[in-house]
C-alpha cells in the first residue's frame, strides 16, 4: 500500500498536530474576555473588537498564505505563520491599551491563517488519494475540534495559576514547538497536464466568474458569523445569564461549580461534538451531494440557535445546545473544501479555499464585533443571536443552486 492510498499518513498526522495546536489557542480567546476587560475596566466592545480584527486578519491571511504555500512551499508558509502567531501573542501580553490589543491581533490572525485550514487542508488534500480525500479533510478538521476541546479548559486552568499575560506567553511557546513536526509534512503536488499549464491568475479568475463559486463564498459567511460569535462571547454569555449550578447536582459533582467554568466546558463540549460531526461529514461527503449536505448543516444550526434563544437558559440547555451545535460546528469545512477541490481541482486549492474562507472570516468579524457593540448598547446578546439565525437560513438556501460538476480543468477523480 502506497502512502497516498493509506489514510493515516505522516502528512495527515503532522497536519493534525499543527491544526490542533493553532485551534486550541484560538478557541481560548473567549476565556480572556472577562479577565482582560475587568483588569483594565474596558467596555465589552474593546476586546471584542480585538478578537474581531483577529478573525478578519485570519480571513485576509488565508488566501495570502494559500498562495505563499503554492509559491514558496507549504512548510515555509507554516513557519511564517507560526512566527507571526507567536509574535502577536508575546506583544499582546505586554499590551495595556485597547488599540494595542487590536493591532497585535492582526499578527495573531495572520498566524492562525498560516497554521490553519487554508494551508494544511491543501497539503493533506494533495497527499491523499481520491478515495480517502473527503475523510482525510474531515480528520484534519476534527483535529481542529480537538484543539477546541482542550484549549478553553487549559486556558481556564492556567489562569488559576498565573495572570493572563503569562498564559499568552505560554501559548506563544507552544505554537513554536509545533514546528518540530514539519519534517514529516512532505506532500506531493499532483496535477493534471491542463492544471500545470494554467497560471494561478487564470484559475482564480475563472473561479471568480463562476456563479457557483460566488454562492459558496456567500454561504460561508454565516458559518464564520455563528462560530466566531459563540467562541468569543458564549463563555461570558453563560457566566452572566445562566441559572446557578445547584450544589449536589451532577455538574457540581464533576467539579463544575460556577457558571464561568460551565462556559469554558460548553466550548469544549462543542469541540467534542464537532469531532464526531466532522468525521460524519467526511464520510457523507464521499457518498452524497455536498451542496445538499451543506444546506442541511446550516438548517440544523439555524433550528438549534432559534431553540436556544426561545428556551429559558439553564445549565442543562447550555449543555444540550453545545452538544447539538458541536455536531454541526465545523462539518462545513471538509464539505466546503472538498467541494472547492471537486469543482476546480487540487493545483490551486489552497488559494481558492482561502478566498472562500475570507467570506467566513468577514462573517466572523461581524459576529464578534457586533456581539460586543450590541451588548454594550442593550445589555443583551439577543439581537446578535437572531441575526445569526437569519444568516444561517440564508446560507441553507444559497447552496441549493450550486452546480456540483467538475470544471474542465479540474482533474479530480470521481469520488
Amino acid at each position: 500500500m502506497t502512502q497516498r492510498s493509506a489514510l493515516l499518513t505522516p502528512v495527515l498526522l503532522s497536519g493534525c498536530l499543527v491544526v490542533l495546536m493553532g485551534f486550541a489557542i484560538r478557541a481560548s480567546f473567549g476565556v480572556f474576555q472577562l479577565p482582560i476587560a475587568t483588569e483594565f475596566g474596558w467596555p465589552r466592545a474593546e476586546f471584542s473588537l480585538a478578537i474581531a480584527i483577529q478573525n478578519l486578519a485570519w480571513g485576509f491571511g488565508a488566501p495570502l498564505f494559500g498562495a505563499l504555500a503554492e509559491k514558496i512551499g507549504d512548510r515555509r508558509a507554516i513557519v511564517l505563520g507560526a512566527l507571526a502567531y507567536a509574535a502577536g501573542l508575546v506583544l499582546s501580553a505586554g499590551a495595556t491599551l485597547p488599540i494595542q490589543h487590536q493591532l497585535y491581533e492582526v499578527l495573531v490572525g495572520l498566524g492562525i491563517a498560516g497554521t490553519g485550514f487554508g494551508v494544511v487542508l491543501a497539503v493533506v488534500g494533495r497527499a491523499s488519494s481520491a478515495e480517502n480525500r473527503s475523510m482525510s479533510l474531515a480528520i484534519v478538521t476534527a483535529a481542529g475540534s480537538a484543539g477546541q476541546v482542550i484549549g478553553p479548559p487549559v486556558a481556564e486552568g492556567l489562569l488559576a495559576l498565573m495572570p493572563w499575560q503569562g498564559v499568552f506567553l505560554t501559548f506563544a511557546g507552544l505554537i513554536l514547538a509545533v514546528l518540530l513536526v514539519l519534517p514529516w509534512m512532505r506532500s506531493p503536488a499532483p496535477a493534471s497536464k491542463a492544471e500545470l499549464q494554467e497560471s494561478m491568475g487564470k484559475v482564480v479568475a475563472g473561479a471568480l466568474r463562476d456563479p457557483s463559486f460566488g454562492l459558496i463564498f456567500l454561504g460561508f459567511f454565516s458559518c464564520g458569523y455563528q462560530l466566531a460569535f459563540v467562541t468569543a462571547h458564549f463563555p461570558a454569555f453563560v457566566t452572566e445569564m445562566c441559572g446557578p449550578i445547584m450544589p449536589g447536582g451532577v455538574l457540581h459533582s464533576l467539579g463544575i461549580t460556577t457558571t464561568s467554568a460551565l462556559g469554558a466546558v460548553a466550548i469544549s463540549i462543542i469541540g467534542l461534538g464537532n469531532i464526531a460531526g466532522t468525521l460524519a461529514a467526511g464520510w457523507a461527503g464521499k457518498r452524497y451531494t455536498k451542496k445538499y449536505l451543506l444546506a442541511g448543516v446550516y438548517t440544523g444550526r439555524t433550528i438549534a440557535a432559534a431553540w436556544f434563544i426561545l428556551t429559558p437558559m439553564t445549565p442543562t440547555t447550555v449543555l444540550v445546545f453545545s452538544a447539538v451545535m458541536g455536531s454541526l460546528w465545523l462539518a462545513t469545512v471538509p464539505l466546503t473544501s472538498g467541494l472547492v477541490a471537486h469543482l476546480y481541482g487540487l493545483r490551486y486549492m489552497g488559494t481558492l479555499y482561502g478566498i472562500v474562507f475570507l467570506s467566513h472570516q468577514i462573517g466572523a468579524f461581524v459576529g464578534v464585533w457586533l456581539g460586543g457593540r450590541l451588548y454594550d448598547a442593550f445589555g443583551s446578546y439577543d439581537a446578535v443571536w437572531w441575526i445569526g439565525v437569519a444568516v444561517g437560513a440564508f446560507s441553507a438556501i444559497v447552496h441549493l443552486p450550486i452546480r456540483e460538476i467538475a470544471r474542465p480543468a479540474a482533474a479530480v477523480p470521481a469520488e
